[in-house]
């Protein structure tokens, strides 16, 4: 490919909405460019390497014995109304009519219609089991679009939908698909993690991993134990509570306070348990301000905390150094919908005062993390303006009906498996694999005859793996100081000659020489041969990035060439080294075949 006939735009600056160095990277060397908030452009190089995603992506799915299928991305509004998702799923599903009014929406995933599909093909457990799969654009209104491909509203992803007769044949799937992800990820070069993980709006009966790739700039949180290998997302991530702690040390002591408000708190003189003594507070609404206005550590505090679950109000308690996990707090309370309680919500109870809110005579179901019910004393609200209370005991002062483990794991709490500190990393997620179960198949009355004669749903896996994430992912681990240096596996060429000068005769012969070598030799080239400054072109090319680099320039007539490539930069050494045409060649059959 001659670079003179090709579309790459590079700029010298990145745009302001450039928000990553992965991103910045690819609007600099013209592979994307931003129509929309979330919604991209794929120019000609970087749609070269989307393709080369696909192709490793399809491979291993074909390796893994599942047939490829295209669903269509308009899907009736009626399939998601009998999974129960179209007004579960939220805003993040994009919703339109037709001219006959006729809703439609646009698929960010096809449980719903892959699952239609096997009601009115599959009617008998020799059809059982088998996988399909697809590659296509799927659509999420994503409220805040940030990182470009990321995190984008119009997205490339493979998703792929088995069908098996019992838990058995599912099993075996989830682990086929298991190593076909693994290889996916290692042929694309990226350092990642199988972490456990919540199955959020997709649902499921069974275990569920998402593939993470390590990066400062990803938006999950990865817990790790260094010492047993235990890794979750943050919002599936288990730990040992205090309770867990105390009982394995066969200790109920808490640690001394490390000081006290002695004009606020009250110890009384015969048992050494602080009495619930009430603290004027003036203007202390928040956790962060009560600890400096009492002199106490937010670990001595509860937070009382309000949600509407399915329209009903309740209380949710947590330490005042911790996070309430609202992923674990949905799934306790069962609920379908949980929103946090705005002020609005709770002013319409006069008993209940925003930031001062405490659990004594607290008239709302309650669930305490566990966490709190083990702490001695505690200072909360008093549900009264600018009052706390100190010496406020769980169990006693107000009851433990329903205790449960609500709040984010900590960065240096007990691993769950061995007790080590626990290790927190930046990831992206690129990949996530469910065991749905009968979930959909129950929801849509899809079902099959057994061996005997016995009507069965389906049970169902979903693995969804983003492909234009997976390119975002490749830029971020792979972006330098002056560009991205791809991957061969995804590259958009194997090889860049660049000519200093196209006019020269001796120079043009021999780059066409080279060329014609390389392409024989199964290898992918694009040629530089625009009329430019050796600077621009030399800037150019480390902004695309390609594997390795040859330059030809004055040494031609003597058959000799500068050589530079991404492992030659990986081992320190110089950044070209000159080569006869020749040896450049070989390199690239040593470097490139794999």
């Amino acid at each position: 490919m001659r670079q003179s006939e090709m579309l790459v735009p590079t700029l010298r600056e990145a745009p302001a909405e450039a928000d990553a160095a992965g991103h910045r990277w690819l609007l600099r060397s013209g592979m994307i460019r931003q129509l929309a908030a979330g919604i991209y452009s794929y120019l000609p190089l970087g749609r070269r390497i989307l393709l080369n995603v696909e192709r490793i992506v399809r491979e291993e799915m074909d390796r893994a014995g599942c047939q490829e299928v295209l669903l269509p991305i308009m899907q009736p509004a009626e399939l998601w109304e009998e999974s129960g998702r179209y007004t579960q799923y939220g805003p993040e599903l994009m919703r339109l009519k037709d001219r006959h009014a006729r809703e439609f929406a646009l698929g960010p995933t096809h449980e719903e219609v892959v699952t239609a599909l096997a009601r009115d093909e599959v009617s008998s457990y020799r059809k059982l089991p088998f996988t399909l799969y697809q590659i296509g654009t799927k659509f999420r209104d994503e409220r805040r679009p940030r990182f470009g491909l990321l995190r984008g509203r119009e997205f490339i992803m493979k998703d792929a939908y088995s069908f098996a007769s019992d838990w058995e044949e599912l099993d075996r799937t989830y682990q086929a698909m298991n190593t076909a992800y693994s290889r996916i990820l290692e042929r694309c070069g990226l350092d990642y993690i199988r972490v456990e993980a919540d199955a959020g709006t997709i649902g499921g009966q069974g275990e569920t991993h998402e593939f993470m790739a390590l990066a400062d700039v990803g938006e999950d949180t990865i817990v790790t134990c260094k010492h047993c290998g235990y890794a979750a997302n943050l919002e599936k991530a288990d730990y040992q509570t205090s309770g867990d702690i105390e009982k394995k040390e066969g200790s109920l002591e808490v640690p001394a306070d490390s000081a006290s408000a002695d004009s606020a708190l009250q110890t009384d003189e015969h048992s050494g348990a602080e009495k619930v003594v009430r603290i004027s507070t003036p203007g202390v609404r928040t956790i962060a301000e009560l600890t400096v206005f009492v002199g106490k550590g937010a670990e001595h505090m509860i937070k009382t905390l309000l949600y509407v679950a399915d329209g009903q109000l309740v209380a949710a308690l947590v330490r005042g150094d911790h996070e309430l996990n609202d992923i674990a707090l949905k799934q306790v309370l069962g609920a379908e919908e949980l929103i946090l309680a705005d002020d609005a919500v709770i002013a319409a109870h006069p008993n209940l005062k925003v930031g001062f809110l405490g659990p004594i005579g607290l008239n709302l179901p309650m669930v305490v993390d566990a966490d709190v019910a083990v702490m001695k004393s505690a200072i909360t609200g008093a549900n009264e303006v600018d009052v706390h209370v100190s010496g406020v005991r769980p169990g006693i002062d107000f009851a433990l009906e329903r205790v449960e483990r609500i709040r984010f794991a900590a960065e240096g709490d007990a691993c769950p498996t061995c007790g080590s500190p626990l290790v927190f990393t930046k990831g992206i997620e690129v990949g996530h694999i469910f065991k749905l179960g009968t979930k959909y198949s129950d929801a849509m009355g899809a079902s099959f005859l057994d061996r005997n004669g016995r009507q069965c749903a389906p049970v169902m896996g979903c693995y969804g793996i983003g492909v234009s994430r997976l390119m975002a992912a490749i830029a971020e681990q792979y972006a330098g100081d002056d560009g991205i240096r791809w991957p061969a596996a995804v590259a958009p060429y194997d090889v860049h000659l660049i000519t200093v000068s196209w006019k020269d005769e001796q120079q043009r012969q021999l780059t066409l020489e080279l060329e014609q070598q390389l392409i024989d030799g199964g290898y992918s080239v694009l040629v530089d041969d625009r009329d430019e400054r050796p600077g621009v072109k030399f800037k150019d090319a480390e902004l695309i990035g390609l594997p390795v680099q040859i330059v030809i320039g004055r040494g031609a007539a003597e058959g000799q060439v500068e050589l530079g490539s991404h492992a030659l930069a990986a081992s320190g050494e110089s950044k070209r080294i000159g080569l006869t045409a020749q040896e450049a060649v070989r390199y690239v059959k040593e470097q490139l075949t794999s």
